[in-house]
């Protein structure tokens, strides 16, 4: 008897983790979950490098690496190119292929060229359902007015008794 319940105490501990592994909570007090590193917190970190004299100076305690960026600056220089003073002057290999490649009479102005185009074609390119909803109004107003429905119902019993047709007259409108 002892023997059936030492088997089985040893057994539970097996029976219950597939049980409890569904549970996030359960997996989380159990250290099933695998916790990967906030992309955003990884700094990289620059290469080791030999200073071109080899003559090895000291590190000074607290003091940043001198080939490390801050990260702002790695951000914006990954966002917006290289640094103004960094970029180097064109060799004359890069100076005829620009030429060749016509970058010397590129427009000047073609970024409002292209805003005015985009413009005119979000103008001329208006969706289905605007125009539905507006029925052709100009900018989200209704071309249409509201019928007085009383007046309307009079014009017509008055049409129908004279014996004219029910286009006859104009049609009366609540004024809002």
């Amino acid at each position: 008897m002892k023997s059936k319940v030492l088997v089985f105490l040893s057994l539970l501990p097996v029976l219950c983790v597939p049980a409890l592994s569904g549970c996030s909570s359960a997996k989380e007090s159990l250290g099933l979950n695998k916790k990967a590193p906030d992309e955003f917190q990884v700094l990289k970190r620059a290469p080791l490098e030999m200073p071109p004299d080899y003559a090895l100076r000291p590190p000074v305690p607290g003091a940043p690496r001198p080939q490390e960026q801050a990260t702002a600056e790695a951000a914006a220089q990954t966002v917006f190119g290289q640094k103004p003073a960094a970029i180097k002057a064109a060799t004359a290999g890069e100076g005829a292929l620009l030429q060749q490649a016509g970058a010397s009479g590129a427009d000047p102005s073609i970024r409002a060229q292209i805003d005015a185009e985009t413009a005119e074609l979000n103008e001329s390119n208006v969706p289905v359902v605007k125009k539905l909803m507006t029925l052709g109004g100009a900018k989200g107003e209704a071309p249409a007015s509201v019928v007085d429905a009383k007046a309307e119902a009079e014009r017509l019993k008055k049409n129908a008794e004279d014996g004219k047709p029910v286009t006859d007259g104009e049609t009366p409108t609540v004024e809002e």
